[in-house]
């Protein structure tokens, strides 16, 4: 071609449509999308660091380890994987060192915020409690844990300040009266939450006490679920308050009568808090009484075959309850675990009253029981000695420990009731608190957890105090309606529930004035549980922008428990007040 003719050519080209001859190129191929980790899926092949070790030796090994090295060689001796994993199955965990300021919490490596002691975690079944067991509890205490003893909304109790070097005779003890640390913590099924009044409640739909006990002695500490993908949460009520949360558990038996198959349970799944709450879902299936512990059984396994293993952040049962939906969650349970079909189930009714039983209440067999709501859970060894012998005294040997944090007192005689009560104010256990005490739960906080940004426990006490002084005449008036609660949390997870709570404070950093930071509060406004005045369970409002210094927070529950008396719509609770109201009456 000539140059002209080229130029040409050139020319035309800018102009006319331009045909590509070249092959056509492929299309261009999805990334696949990585595995789960799910056993039955991708195979046992572990796809994080937990889960290698987790593979490598069962955490429930690591007891030979302490009775025949840690605790001859002390804390120095521990290796990695074993204090900050396998510790957990049986109930320790290491303590957050004394005077590290809550802003220094996440910028810390794990070594700079933990001291050389350990939390150890007493699991109680049920909340099932003898005077011999608590004042062995109380006695450890004293001896081994600087007389610390705190109550959990799960109903455990949790001790502070052990060293390795006790933890084996510690055992012996709890062991020797029918108690354990075992599977407290860690990737395995926890505490058993139980009605606290199972067995004893007038009202009682079904008594749960031998299903908690058969699943107790079945299933915990067997290498069957002893690796699970994450802690794993269960809960069983048969009483018609629902007093065990069962909407934030991964499986919960809810008492129901069914009109056909009479008394039995309700199965719910899937429910969680911490950072990405979801309420639990019904499966729509009823489960006989007899049937509990196989479906039970069945659930577990289906959640270590088919959980999520590959991102510990995605690895609780909500998230596969989530991606499944209950109707396939039903079909694996009945065509691949059980082999048969369950019953359709019915929806339980709405609760009948308040589910922490504080205060006096006739029992079945003419006694009486006792709700007595400490503060915030904080007890002592001494409190709790105390507590035993006073029982004793007074011919009771039983009490139950509650998801709210409060204690009760079973086998009262009539007689006895008024004295009883005296004893109990006695030692800081009021069996009929203002509203702003029986209502307020808070986490360990500061004071000894690793992950808190605020000091909880003493904030909540000086804050009961003080609406317990300024709030004289909203109380008295009946201006506040229904009980509300407060739930104080120390970080972004949720131990304390705050999700679910009338007022949720999650502990944060807020700025100050003078362009500093102090500790203070994130609030969530209007969560709750279903309950005698709320047909279904629901998360809190977030409201743009509020957060809260801890020295002025008192003055904000005030400010916020006036606003709704003020403008409360006639018998408007306050979670509705709080979801209705504009943001400024919630500032």
């Amino acid at each position: 071609m000539t140059q002209t003719a080229l130029a040409g050519a050139t020319a035309d080209a800018s102009t006319a449509p331009t045909v590509d001859s070249s092959p056509p190129r492929p299309a261009r191929a999805r990334p696949a999308a990585k595995p789960h980790g799910q056993w039955k899926v991708d195979g046992t092949a572990p796809l994080n660091p937990v889960e290698v070790w987790k593979q490598d030796d069962d955490g429930l090994s690591v007891r030979h380890r302490i009775e025949t090295i840690y605790a001859h060689e002390g804390f120095d001796s521990i290796t990695d994987d074993d204090l900050h994993g396998r510790f957990r199955w049986w109930g320790l965990y290491t303590q957050r060192k004394q005077g590290v300021d809550g802003g220094k919490t996440a910028s810390l490596e794990p070594h700079e915020l933990e001291d050389k002691y350990l939390m150890l975690r007493v699991r109680i079944d049920g909340g099932k409690l003898t005077t011999e067991q608590l004042r062995t509890i109380g006695q450890i205490s004293r001896d081994f844990a600087r007389g610390t003893a705190d109550l959990t909304n799960r109903q455990n109790i949790q001790l502070h300040w052990v060293e390795v070097e006790s933890v084996p005779e510690i055992w012996r003890r709890l062991e020797a009266v029918g108690l354990s640390t075992t599977e407290a913590c860690g990737d395995v099924p926890r505490v058993i939450l139980g009605s606290p009044v199972a067995g004893i409640a007038k009202a009682e739909i079904v008594d749960p006490t031998e299903f908690i006990q058969e699943l107790s002695r079945r299933f915990i500490g067997n290498p069957e679920f002893s690796n699970l993908p994450r802690k794993y949460k269960t809960s069983i009520t048969g009483h018609p308050n629902q007093d065990t949360v069962h909407e934030i558990n991964d499986v919960s038996f809810v008492g129901v009568l069914h009109p056909e198959l009479g008394p039995g349970y309700d199965l719910w799944v899937g429910g969680g808090l911490s950072t990405a709450p979801r309420l639990a879902e019904r499966v729509g299936v009823f489960v006989p009484p007899e049937d509990g512990p196989a479906v039970w059984e069945a659930v577990t396994s289906i959640f270590r075959d088919y959980g999520y293993r590959r991102m510990r952040n995605k690895a609780r049962l909500k998230f596969l309850i989530a991606d499944w939906g209950v109707e396939k969650f039903r079909q694996i349970l009945e065509d691949e675990y059980l082999g048969r079909k369950l019953p359709n189930g019915i929806v339980p009714p709405q609760a009948k009253g308040l589910g922490d039983h504080v205060g006096i209440h006739a029992q079945k067999d003419g006694k009486f029981f006792i709700g007595t709501a400490p503060f915030v859970g904080r007890l002592s060894g001494d409190k709790l000695v105390e507590l035993a012998d006073l029982l004793e005294a007074h011919g009771s040997h039983r009490l139950r420990t509650t998801v709210h944090q409060k204690i009760l007192a079973l086998d009262i005689a009539k007689e006895d009731v008024d004295s009883v009560i005296a004893g109990l104010d006695a030692i800081g256990l009021n069996a009929r608190p203002s509203v702003f005490r029986r209502n307020t739960m808070a986490c360990t906080g500061i004071e000894f957890c690793k992950l808190a940004i605020v000091n909880t426990k003493d904030t909540a006490e000086y804050v009961i105090g003080e609406l317990e002084q300024r709030m004289t005449d909203l109380v008295d008036a009946g201006a506040l309606g229904d009980p509300i609660t407060l739930n104080i949390n120390g970080c972004p997870n949720s131990c304390a529930r705050i999700q679910t709570a009338d007022i949720g404070l999650k502990g944060i950093i807020v700025p100050t004035d003078d362009g500093g930071t102090t500790g203070g509060f994130q609030v969530h406004l209007g969560g709750g549980l279903a309950s005698h005045n709320r047909e279904e369970a629901g998360l809190g409002r977030t409201v743009r922008g509020l957060k809260v210094a801890v020295d002025d927070l008192a003055d904000y529950v005030e400010r916020l428990l006036r606003s709704y008396a003020a403008n409360r719509l006639a018998e408007e609770t306050f979670a509705e007040f709080a979801h209705r109201a504009d943001e400024e009456l919630l500032k």
